[in-house]
């Protein structure tokens, strides 16, 4: 539960930075209402909060890749993009994640496959509160993970990843199961299929996941960012070493299996192109930041039109070919 503590740690510390800045905006500015003052606080943090979410804008900006036509913005859509990532940090950061952890929630009539969520780095099971309300109003059973070591190999998780999957069949008498996976978790459940192949996966839906790699993983800490890095050549950018081995000895047929779900102003994923998967699946939306994805509700209905797509080919009885 590393992420709970961090999270709820760095809570405490903005808190104290806010009292401290109302503190001296009494003492300087000799203010005489405390509330007053402690808005002025509180609204010092959020101004810090609010640059870190352009920076990561700016960052992206200068390793972006071309986006099509039919996909910019216009200043309007722009600023709701910046604004809607902010909020989602925001809620992800300061309330669901710190607060609304989970393993499982299950339908009493589950009405598709079982879904297995899967974060994305620096994370945890919070992260889907948004996500997870909406499948539970479509009475799909969802089962989520917290993947630790925090800044561990992506090969780490894929132990947990296979036990996960094994006890979601044996709990559900399911043979099959979907993953939805955001960020760093769809490269993990490849690393899950590279060793385990897909016998009990009927479908993996990616959100913002950095197939190639992407630039801003430079600016990360751990195993797992390397391993994610995309980096700059005077031509094009060259995936990782641990990328590049991924995709080597991956079978390349379990691509049919993957939906790769993007945003063309993702502020994480740069080249934002990164996360289109040759032989998948690749569905393109604009004006939706990164930790925005699964709280979008755009993304959340592909998400179940996914899922319901996999349930339904699942339960279709295979056609044996006639014997001559």
């Amino acid at each position: 539960m590393a992420v709970v503590r961090i999270t709820r740690l760095l809570l405490l510390i903005q808190f104290a930075i806010a009292l401290a800045m109302a503190a001296f905006a009494k003492s300087v500015f000799h203010i005489p209402n405390n509330m007053l003052a402690l808005a002025l606080g509180i609204a010092a943090v959020l101004l810090v909060r609010l640059s870190i979410t352009a920076n990561n804008f700016s960052l992206a900006w200068h390793f972006r890749s071309e986006t099509p036509q039919a996909y910019c913005l216009n200043f309007g859509q722009a600023i709701r993009l910046f604004f809607g990532e902010f909020r989602a940090t925001m809620t992800a950061s300061s309330w669901t994640m710190p607060f609304h952890t989970f393993s499982r929630r299950v339908a009493d009539k589950p009405a598709a496959l079982p879904v297995l969520l899967i974060h994305g780095y620096g994370c945890n099971s919070g992260y889907w509160h948004a996500m997870s309300a909406a499948l539970a109003a479509q009475n799909i059973s969802h089962y989520a993970l917290d993947m630790e070591p925090l800044i561990g190999s992506i090969d780490a998780y894929v132990p947990m990843i296979h036990e996960a999957v094994e006890r979601i069949c044996g709990e559900t008498g399911s043979s099959k199961i979907v993953i939805v996976a955001h960020s760093m978790g769809g490269l993990a459940t490849r690393a899950y299929l590279r060793d385990h192949g897909d016998a009990h996966i009927a479908k993996a839906v990616t959100l913002g996941t950095p197939h190639h790699g992407t630039a801003l993983a430079r600016f990360g800490i751990g195993i797992n960012t390397k391993q994610m890095l995309w980096t700059v050549g005077e031509q094009e950018g060259l995936s990782s070493k641990w990328l590049r081995e991924l995709a080597e000895n991956e079978d390349k047929a379990v691509y049919r299996r993957i939906v790769s779900l993007y945003s063309h102003h993702d502020n994480i994923i740069a080249p934002q192109v990164s996360s289109r998967l040759d032989g998948a699946v690749n569905l393109e939306f604009q004006g939706i930041g990164h930790v925005a994805l699964a709280m979008h509700p755009a993304i959340q209905a592909q998400v179940i039109r996914e899922i319901r797509s996999a349930s339904v080919h699942a339960a279709a009885p295979s056609v044996e070919p006639a014997r001559q």
